[in-house]
């Protein structure tokens, strides 16, 4: 997710001088910008060798570690948020890692491509999986092992005890309030243990 108003929508959820941990934060870029625009500091999680280059090249504190792993380095509530950006989808242990999340931090973000987008509907009503701009791969060589909607991911959280503090959608880089399920390519979902 490097489009830049997207990357500044996710950041307006962070208050600033937070305390940041960002899992898979690939090349560090949004917490780059958290750090010189919201005065934020913290970790980025990355399994990916060119990333934690790239991170470390931009002065960004990063560790390797596979998210697969778990999180158990870390004491609960050690960060006053824990973001969750185009991660949540490449998990096996997707609602383990979304429960350490809440652990982890006072808030969690999480953002992940929405499959009930309506061009994603369209296209399997059509009867093929789709290929958008934010899923933009073939069904067989996808990263993502896994999809899910906005609606999916609301169920998720209150079956976990979680708290969702805002939720919307993100469509190229715009905020979707009204019907984001339908009409927004990204979910973005903010929570707190409950």
């Amino acid at each position: 997710m490097s489009d830049a108003l997207t990357m500044q929508s996710i950041a307006r959820l962070v208050p600033p001088g937070s305390r940041v941990l960002d899992l898979g934060c690939g090349d560090g870029a949004l917490l780059d910008l958290l750090q010189r625009e919201r005065g934020c500091s913290g970790y980025g999680i990355e399994i990916d060798d060119a990333n934690v280059l790239a991170c470390v090249k931009r002065g960004v504190d990063v560790i390797q570690l596979n998210l697969e792993e778990g999180l158990a380095l870390f004491g609960d509530r050690s960060f006053d948020v824990v973001l969750q950006i185009d991660t949540l989808q490449h998990l096996r242990n997707a609602e383990t890692m979304l429960v350490e999340t809440a652990r982890v931090g006072r808030t969690g973000v999480v953002a992940f491509p929405n499959f009930a987008h309506w061009p994603n509907r369209l296209s399997v009503a059509r009867g093929r999986m789709p290929v958008t701009k934010r899923l933009p791969f073939q069904w067989y060589d996808t990263p993502n092992i896994r999809v899910g909607t906005y609606k999916d991911f609301a169920l998720l959280a209150t079956r976990n005890r979680l708290t969702i503090l805002d939720a919307f959608g993100l469509q190229e880089g715009r905020e979707v309030r009204f019907l984001p399920n339908a009409r927004a390519g990204t979910a973005v979902f903010r929570f707190e243990r409950g």
